[in-house]
């Protein structure tokens, strides 16, 4: 019930974009559904892998989990020190069984059948009461052991997620081409640290992203994501170079960096209208879909005579069909247009409430309109500049950056989860594969010589069990007198 609980409950995490794998995604999320988003943050469905509800669950599961294997674990270690069982009174009824008659004596027959069993890996216990020997056998304890070791290992695995939850961090981080991260809070984008992780002890780690290549299939689909990256262990270290792709992350001392996303970062220069620099540089816009269609606002606060906003699209391979919709037919810069709409007023930058950097505050700005009152959306080419109406300035589409989203994150018992990953798949290999068998022998004295009963039981099915037992009986056959 647990693990169905679970389940439901991670189906918002798929559906629902969340902080700690995407925060730009999770601001676009929040500005397509501007009344549903307050209600969703607030019942922790922009992280529900660590909200209090999902805690909940997974927590009883542990408990329930640790409940079932402890004493699973003490049964499996009694198992394999268990002594084979004693031979059963009628082993004709068997599913493998035999008997014969040789000349040489119970003890002779008796010692011979130790011999061979435990040549072949069998462990043997050798009983004699009243001129009967009576010999239990079995081999296969390495699947009692393979056990033993899963379910050990499941506990060391738990403990090593829990571990590198309480005292390990994840962080993400949008880097442009050529600039330095420096691995300090203040430059993440987004910091989760685990309850006893102390932010003070950072790897004092410097990475610069020198160049971003990305190789796209003619339909469009994404081949090849590469990030040549430098790195500093220290600010006073010898740089060395890396490169960074998907699933392929950069370790530096305790800290691992992945490539989880990139996109561009149009260059765009705005004058006001005196004619003064008010804005330039590059301005990350978010990607909407896999032609990389890109959503972004650009803030000018400073402008004169009033603060001017951008809010818009960058289109990598613009295209505009007959009916006159644009998109992006292409990922790769092949016709990169800018497509913004123009406001003017209070950016409410000044109001104190945090603001996002991918989102425009629109409730105290007026759209600028053209002569005939209609809201203006400036289409502008590389390298392109547009006047703004009434003398609000100009904006030029200068050129486009790369930008590569980090995820950097520390893991203090990574190794011991990998090790306990691994001896799970062992364990779970020898208690699949290792089938364990058990044979007895009955020796009775008769005039002639002895009577040998043989008998033998797969637990675990097996395909060979009559020809292990007519082996045994042939071998026992040849003892002589």
């Amino acid at each position: 019930m647990l693990l169905l609980l679970l389940g439901i409950a991670a189906v918002p995490g798929s559906l629902i974009p969340q902080r700690r794998v995407n925060p730009q995604a999770v601001s676009l999320w929040q500005a397509d559904h501007p009344t549903l988003a307050p209600w969703v943050d607030t019942l922790g469905g922009f992280n529900v892998y660590g909200s209090a509800w999902f805690s909940a669950i997974y927590l009883l599961l542990m408990i329930s989990l640790v409940g079932c294997v402890l004493p699973r674990v003490r049964i499996y270690a009694r198992a394999l020190s268990a002594k084979p069982p004693s031979v059963p009174r009628n082993l004709s009824r068997l599913p493998s069984s035999g008997q014969m008659r040789v000349g040489a004596t119970p003890e002779r027959i008796a010692d011979r059948a130790v011999s061979i069993l435990r040549r072949r890996g069998y462990r043997v216990v050798l009983r004699r009461e009243q001129g009967v020997e009576e010999l239990s056998a079995q081999r296969g304890y390495l699947r009692e052991a393979g056990n033993l070791l899963f379910h050990l290992s499941l506990i060391v695995v738990l403990v090593a997620f829990a571990v590198g939850d309480l005292f390990g961090f994840r962080g993400g981080a949008v880097v442009l081409t050529s600039q330095t991260f420096a691995n300090s809070r203040q430059s993440y984008d987004e910091f989760v640290p685990g309850t006893f992780f102390d932010a003070d002890r950072l790897d004092p780690f410097l990475l610069t992203v020198s160049d971003f290549e990305a190789s796209f299939l003619p339909t469009g689909q994404p081949s090849e994501f590469r990030a040549a990256v430098s790195y500093k262990s220290a600010p006073d270290a010898v740089s060395q170079d890396s490169t960074l792709e998907v699933n392929d992350p950069v370790d530096i001392d305790s800290t691992s960096i992945f490539l989880v996303g990139n996109g561009y970062a149009p260059v765009v220069t705005v004058r006001d209208g005196t004619g003064a620099v008010v804005y330039s540089g590059p301005t990350v816009f978010l990607p909407k879909d896999t032609t990389y269609a890109s959503s972004g606002v650009i803030k000018v606060p400073d402008a004169e005579p009033t603060p001017l906003g951008f809010d818009g699209e960058f289109l990598p391979t613009y295209f505009e069909s007959p009916q006159g919709a644009v998109s992006s037919q292409f990922p790769d810069i092949l016709a990169p247009v800018l497509s913004l709409t123009v406001y003017r007023g209070d950016l409410g930058l000044g109001s104190g409430v945090p603001q996002s950097v991918y989102r425009l505050d629109k409730s105290s700005l007026d759209p600028v309109v053209d002569d005939s009152g209609a809201p203006i959306t400036l289409t502008l080419p590389l390298g392109r500049a547009r006047r703004l109406p009434g003398g609000l300035g100009t904006i030029r589409f200068d050129s486009v950056q790369r930008w590569t989203k980090l995820q950097i994150s520390s893991t203090p018992a990574e190794p011991w989860a990998l090790g306990g990953s691994v001896l799970g798949m062992l364990g779970l290999t020898m208690s699949l594969y290792v089938r364990p068998r058990r044979m007895w022998v009955r020796v009775q004295g008769v005039d002639a010589g002895s009577a040998v009963q043989v008998g033998g039981l797969d637990r675990a099915g097996g395909r060979d069990l009559d020809r292990a037992v007519e082996q045994l009986i042939r071998d026992l056959t040849e003892v002589q007198a």
